[in-house]
């Protein structure tokens, strides 16, 4: 019960700006809208992504409104909660924009061949087909979005002088990656070798699709125990949202790089080494369920380090506990 009331405890001193990580929304929204309207004709119904953009700004003064007449930790969790909810509406949208761009993911597929000599993500899967290896490789992947979730409610309700730093970082990084995904368009082995036919790209025929993901968005279907519980968390999950972009670097494996930092820093080990062993699997699960090229799931633990010492930074100067 006191917890309970804690959390609806009227702030003495409540913030009359906005909060880090919703500048951090704010900058990537204009930084987009910015490209929407420099590249109008180019964009495929521009009117709908600026409209959607002002339902994202009518939403976050909302949600600053019902902090203002009740400031509180709760309402702080609700404006975190929108921010990282709305996450989902942000990531297709990139490929609204990274379209008007020639695909590269020729280039991506012969820099994969010259560095392993095959392809990971074509041969992994074939190599572990095996359905108890299969589903964990699917458990890894299917726990991108708890994971986000354990960290972040841990920061809430046992380091709660520090979840606003923890909810900059991890909204930061987001946006970041999704700055890369709009300027350079890969769309991944599912898309591209999908595209090519697996049988072209066995034979290290890699063609440039130039803009053919403008009007194609078919995938292959994930490798692996096509009957397993997280094989079809995995499928429902691309049939909801998936779209041609975000590969390069993987996100996953970026945001999950810098989950385990915050993990880390928490100076919670429990949290960490319950975390690290499905970060391990998410690492590799992104080439497996060939969501990713090799380069991606390496760029996106180098990324996310970056990204999260970077940030981590920065918000010790911009972030109020």
């Amino acid at each position: 019960m006191k917890q309970i009331k804690d959390l609806f405890k009227i702030e003495p001193k409540p913030s009359k700006n906005l909060f880090a990580f919703e500048w951090v929304v704010m900058a990537y929204l204009a930084l987009t809208l910015l490209v929407i309207l420099f590249c109008f004709t180019k964009v495929q119904n521009p009117e709908a992504m600026i409209w959607g953009r002002v339902r994202v700004l009518a939403l976050t003064a909302a949600t600053y409104a019902v902090y203002r007449m009740v400031p509180c930790k709760f309402t702080r969790l609700v404006r975190v909660g929108v921010q990282m909810g709305l996450l989902s509406w942000w990531y297709p949208d990139t490929y609204e924009l990274n379209r008007m761009f020639p695909n590269l993911d020729h280039l991506f597929a012969q820099w994969e061949q010259n560095l392993f000599g095959f392809q990971p993500a074509l041969l992994f899967s074939q190599a572990m087909p095996g359905a108890l290896f299969s589903e964990l490789m699917d458990l890894g992947y299917a726990s991108y979005y708890p994971m986000i979730a354990a960290v972040t409610l841990f920061y809430f309700f046992c380091r709660y002088n520090e979840f606003q730093r923890a909810a900059f970082i991890i909204l930061g990084a987001f946006f970041i990656f999704y700055v890369v995904f709009v300027f350079v368009p890969v769309v991944g082995p599912t898309f591209y070798f999908h595209a090519v036919g697996v049988e072209e790209i066995a034979k290290g025929i890699f063609p440039n699709l130039h803009d053919y993901f403008n009007a194609h968005t078919e995938c292959l279907p994930s490798p692996g125990y096509a009957d397993g519980i997280f094989y079809q968390l995995v499928e429902d999950a691309k049939a909801a949202g998936e779209r041609p972009t975000a590969a390069f670097p993987s996100s996953h494996v970026g945001v999950t790089t810098v989950l385990m930092f915050l993990a880390w820093h928490s100076h919670n080990r429990r949290l960490f080494y319950i975390m690290l062993p499905l970060f391990v699997l998410m690492f590799f699960a992104t080439v497996y369920i060939q969501a990713h090229y090799a380069i991606d799931a390496l760029a996106g633990l180098a990324s996310g380090t970056l990204i999260h010492f970077l940030l981590f930074f920065l918000s010790q100067k911009m972030v109020r506990p």
